[in-house]
């Protein structure tokens, strides 16, 4: 009888292993997955009648959507999502849009409103311990005030981002791609706004020699490109662009006791130019597709990416655009970053990229209309079903912080789906004091390395010279010209003036000049574009 006790406890012990590496959850009681050293290859999500919910962290770099009408909890699901991750030490990246998220850098407490919910439904969860604790932080800001200044230089941005952020059309898109191939051919440095104006006074003036060798090359359409800029520049985007530009070493930081980072950009102000803050993101997500090295699927990502308010991206987004998003979207999980698309909607999402996306957290949808039915019918066939309840009922029913849940277990199959109570944050719910997010900038291992532009020589500075020496030239030789015809008899009245003869280049300039020509050659061969348009570094 001993022994059959023995066996059948063992056997017990192998199924619970079996489930947990297959399903990524399981239906221990309180403390016991916890216990069991799970939570060092997993991400605690929250509870549900099925069993503790997990996120694989060898799966996370698979993707994933947290949906969820207004108010529902989607924030607060990032944030815990956000904590889990960093406790893993892995480095993680999103942006505050509306400012509450800053309270992951302070620590929760027992004075909070909230704190009796928050315990009951740490127990109710099966999470124990509950402990309050601060989450280590660094603040980002594109323009400067609320966090480290984020720079990029124009030619790492590219022309495909750009035309987007400057809401271009397809023919002025073109010829700002003609001003870029013009840079590359010339070795001509794009650093900041000034640089690419400068370029394209460059480009109006060489139109006509350009049209030969680019394409057609409009003034009007160069000006409308200007316009573009302008607007831009009193808009606040000169403070982004320049140098130092940012380092994504920065983004994948880990603390000596190896928790990661959690990158909070403050998009409280950038936000409200919708295509600047998405464009921002996608040459974010680029930047890290391009110089990252492939490394398949590993243990942990190196990075989880998390991009809020996602209908931004993809709202009026251009087919040749969306190609190269879904491009970037598939491959960069070999580079061993995770991206996880924060929106109200999973209709926000194509559906070329939705079905990219394994890991999923569904909260309340809201169905009034016809269309909103058809929208909460679509998430749940989203879903692998579960016997014990009626998905798309359960979608409208949900509570705030309730999701239904379904991640990808060890052989990459979604889970079923479960209704869950997402687990309580150990941060602070709510947004820390200007005092507050002070002090954690000061103390930020990041120092004062963006704090201060660096204007060096580029393109701006080399075509000013080419201009005031062109200048010198021509008025050297209009000087001449005036001198030569002074000692000249006065020409026969009605009889044109004959302009001064060009002088002829010798033999050692003509091989000056072809020796420039091929340097510039080489220099192009050496400026690669990625597959967003930004330059390879």
């Amino acid at each position: 009888m001993r022994a059959k006790a023995v066996l059948g406890s063992l056997s017990a012990v192998l199924k619970a292993a079996h489930d947990m590496s297959e399903n990524g959850q399981t239906a221990a009681k309180s403390g016991q997955l916890q216990a069991s050293g799970f939570e060092k290859t997993a991400s605690f999500l929250g509870g549900a009648p099925e069993g503790q919910q997990w996120l694989l962290l060898s799966r996370t770099n698979r993707h994933g959507l947290v949906a969820g009408a207004t108010g529902t909890g989607k924030t607060v699901t990032l944030q815990i999502m956000a904590e889990e991750l960093s406790a893993a030490g892995v480095p993680v990246f999103c942006s505050d849009v509306k400012g509450d998220l800053s309270g992951i850098a302070a620590a929760g407490s027992a004075e909070h409103k909230a704190h009796s919910k928050l315990v009951s439904r740490a127990e109710g969860i099966g999470l124990n311990p509950f402990e309050y604790k601060a989450t280590p932080t660094l603040f980002w800001d594109v323009y400067g005030k609320n966090g480290h200044p984020i720079r990029a230089t124009i030619s790492e941005m590219g022309p495909v981002l750009l035309a987007r952020m400057l809401e271009l059309n397809d023919v002025q898109e073109g010829v700002l791609t003609i001003a870029f191939q013009l840079a590359d051919d010339e070795g001509l440095l794009l650093l900041d706004l000034k640089d690419l104006q400068q370029l394209l006074i460059e480009v109006s003036n060489r139109k006509d020699e350009l049209s030969q060798r680019y394409g057609n090359v409009a003034p009007q359409t160069v000006a409308a490109i200007q316009r573009q800029l302008l607007m831009l520049e009193r808009d606040g985007g000169a403070v982004f662009f320049g140098e130092p530009a940012l380092s994504l070493d920065d983004f994948m930081r880990t603390t000596k006791d190896g928790r990661g980072f959690v990158s909070v950009l403050d998009a409280t102000q950038l936000v409200n130019r919708p295509r600047l803050y998405a464009t921002f993101l996608l040459w974010l997500l680029s930047e890290l597709f391009e110089q990252l090295p492939e490394i398949g699927d590993p243990d942990k990502p190196k990075l989880v990416f998390f991009f809020d308010e996602a209908h931004l991206l993809f709202t009026d987004a251009p087919r040749a655009l969306m190609t190269k998003i879904e491009q970037v979207v598939r491959l960069i999980r070999s580079k061993g970053v995770g991206v996880f698309f924060v929106t109200q909607n999973p209709r926000d999402v194509p559906e070329t990229v939705l079905a990219q996306l394994g890991n999923r957290l569904q909260h309340a949808l809201r169905a009034y209309t016809p269309s909103e039915r058809k929208a909460v019918k679509s998430a749940a066939d989203s879903f692998r079903p579960n016997p014990a309840f009626d998905t798309e009922a359960v979608i409208t029913e949900l509570g705030t912080g309730e999701a239904l849940v379904s991640t990808l277990d060890a052989k990459g199959v979604p889970s079923m789906v479960a209704r869950t109570l997402i687990r309580p944050p150990s941060s602070r719910l709510g947004p820390l004091t200007p005092a507050e997010r002070a002090a954690v900038i000061k103390a930020s291992p990041i120092g004062d390395r963006y704090d201060l532009a660096v204007d060096r020589k580029s393109a701006f500075e080399v075509l000013k010279a080419r201009e005031e020496k062109a200048a010198a030239q021509q008025a050297k030789e209009d000087a001449a010209a005036e001198k030569a015809q002074a000692q000249t008899r006065p020409a026969p009245r009605g009889a044109a003036p004959r302009a001064p003869a060009r002088k002829r280049a010798s033999p050692v300039e003509k091989a000056a000049g072809s020796v420039l020509t091929q340097v510039a050659r080489e220099v192009t061969r050496h400026l690669l574009r990625g597959v967003l348009g930004g330059r390879k570094r």
